[in-house]
This record gives structure tokens, sequence and C-alpha cells, in this order.
């Protein structure tokens, strides 16, 4: 390619030629120095900077050339320092690109300083990317050790939800943040509440079973989530739950079983898991067991028959028992307490 060499009102010279070459539409200018080009000592020269992609390419003819005709004193082309865009095209299929439209990308400053602010300055994979892997590597090719990644997410995230993470159960089996997350993806899985259930059962397959029972809480259908309940991160409470006790966790939405009511039921006001299932049943209600069998595992028959009223009354013995078998909740209507004056026995 021909170069032409254009002097500017103040006689120096410049190669536009290699500029749109080299740099297109998206060169800058910005001072020369002596760490561009060490082996000359001009550093007061106006350089145009190329976009990442060309960088490392630049610098060489820059240096060749203004060191072999330095008489020419030219503005001469070299790049800022190298980039992890460089590598990274916007159409080599992975998913680095996306970044910049996250938090994540924002929030650094964009261009490799968001990068470096997760994966480390990683300057040995600058030089060789396909041989040296990033200082902090989430996969798939390399995988750094879980306290690296997990510390590069803890730099930011210390505070808030995630501040019980020490010692939370997730940390002790040894869960990377990436094991949920999805930083560079614009709508993280793991905090969509449309897909956030998919990322939860894929490891609590029991739960998952559980989900899909006849009397179950509304998750499959996305009226709420596994995180109304559980905090993924930890808490202080048993199985991550939000509210300090099991009970505070269910009136958060059920508040009118919180009371205090004239007329309580005691095993409201000390579990409601002695009865209740909280991922799902076979039986109404989340209900661990059907009625009376529930109530007779703590209600004896001193004052009152313990067996439901069934075919045994009838005038032929061919009823079945199932069929006609009475529920305790059919008289005991408030189970959960009541303020009725004469609601001694949960009868109203």
């Amino acid at each position: 390619m021909a170069l032409t060499r254009n002097l500017d009102n103040t006689g120096r010279g410049s190669f536009p030629d290699i500029g749109v070459f080299l740099c297109g539409d998206q060169a800058q200018k910005r001072p020369l120095s002596n760490t561009d080009l060490p082996h000359c000592g001009r550093s007061s020269e106006t350089i145009l900077v190329t976009e990442p992609g060309k960088q490392k390419m630049i610098r060489r003819l820059a240096r060749i050339l203004l060191c072999a005709g330095c008489c020419l004193a030219a503005p001469l082309l070299v790049a800022e320092e190298p980039g992890c865009l460089d590598c990274h095209e916007a159409d080599d299929g992975s998913s680095v690109h996306t970044v910049f439209n996250t938090a994540h990308g924002n929030l650094a400053g964009g261009g490799a300083a968001a990068c470096t602010s997760c994966h480390g300055p990683s300057e040995a994979h600058d030089r060789r990317g396909r041989r040296n892997q990033p200082d902090v590597s989430f996969g798939p090719k390399w995988v750094s050790p879980l306290e690296q990644r997990n510390g590069a997410c803890q730099s930011c995230h210390e505070n808030g939800a995630q501040m019980l993470w020490a010692g939370s159960e997730h940390e002790q089996e040894n869960l990377a943040c990436a094991d949920c997350h999805q930083s560079h993806q614009l709508r993280d899985p793991a905090l969509d509440q449309s897909t956030a259930q998919a990322q939860c059962t894929d490891c609590h397959a029991q739960v998952k079973a559980q989900l899909h029972l006849p009397s179950r809480h509304p998750i499959a259908e996305g009226k709420t989530a596994c995180t109304d309940c559980h905090n993924p991160h930890g808490s202080a409470s048993d199985a991550s739950l939000h509210q300090v006790t099991l009970n505070e966790n269910c009136y958060s939405c059920h508040q009118e079983k919180r009371g205090p009511l004239l007329w309580e039921h005691e095993p409201v006001t000390e579990d409601c898991a002695l009865c209740h299932k909280p991922h799902g049943s076979v039986h109404g209600g989340l209900l661990t067991a059907r009625g009376p069998a529930l109530c007779q595992q703590c209600h004896s028959a001193a004052f009152h028959p313990s067996v439901p009223y069934g075919a045994e009354g009838l005038p032929s013995a061919g009823g079945n028992q199932n069929l006609l078998g009475k529920n305790c909740l059919n008289c005991h209507s408030q189970v959960h307490g009541s303020n009725h004056p004469s609601g001694a026995r949960l009868t109203r």
C-alpha cells in the first residue's frame, strides 16, 4: 500500500492512509509517551489510538517508522494497552460482550476494566490467551479454585442479602456463585422469577417432586418463588429462611394466623410444620395427614371418640367407612384459633 505524507499548518507530517487502514473511524488522539515508544525520546508528539483489535500490530509498526525516520517527526499510530476485546470479538460465539449490557459491565466503567474487576489483571492471559488462563476464571475451559471465584464476587457482594454467606448451607456444600448466577447475561436466570425455580430444583430434586403434588404452593405457576421463603445466600435461621422462625416466615403471607387470639391452638403457635408440609402434599391444605388421623396424633379418646363416625351406625353394614367417616374439621372449623367468646373448643 502506498503511504502519503500530509503537512498540517504546523509543518508536521501525518500518515492518513495508515490511520484509515489500521484505525478506521474509531481512531482517537492522545499524547505520545516513552512507554509507547521506549527507544525514542519523543514524548510530546500526537498519535492516533486504534480501536481494540489492531493494537499490537500498530505498536510494532509505529516503532519501526518513528525510529527509522525520526527526521519526519510525523504523528504516528500507536495503541492503548491491549484489552480483552482484542481476542474476544463480538461475533466469536461467546457471551463476553453481553456483560456490557448488564449492571456488572456498567458499574465497572466498561471496557477492559469491567473484565479485570472480576477476572483480575490476567497479564499472562493477555500475552498468550490460548495457553494461559485468566487470574480468576469461571470456566468452562479453565476453572479457578472455589475460594478465588467466590472471592471475586464477594469483593462487591458482601453486605445485605449476601452478608451471611460464610457458614451458610450452600457455602458448606462448596457451591460457587457461578453455579447459580450468570453475570454476563442480561437476565440472570437465578434472579428471574420465571426461571429461578429451575435453578433451585436442579439440585433440590425432592422439593421439585413435592412442588407437583395436588396441594402445593403456586411456585410452578409463577405466583410465588423459592426466594420468597428462603435466602439462598444464608440466614440466621434453619433452612436459610428469611425470618428467624418458621412461623414468622409463614406469617409474612398468612397474617390472619398470627394472633394473638382469645382461644389459641397450641400447635399453631409452636410450629406450622407440625401439621403442614411447606412444599407440597397429597392432602388438602398442605396437611401432613388427613383428619382425624392428623388430629389424633395429639388428641386422645379420653373425652371424645377417637374413631370417625362411620358405617357401623347404619341399618345395614354395607356402607363404606372411608366415604362416611367424619372429619374433626366438620365441627372444629377454627383449628388455627378463635376470637369467639364461645370458641373454647374452636368450633366457632
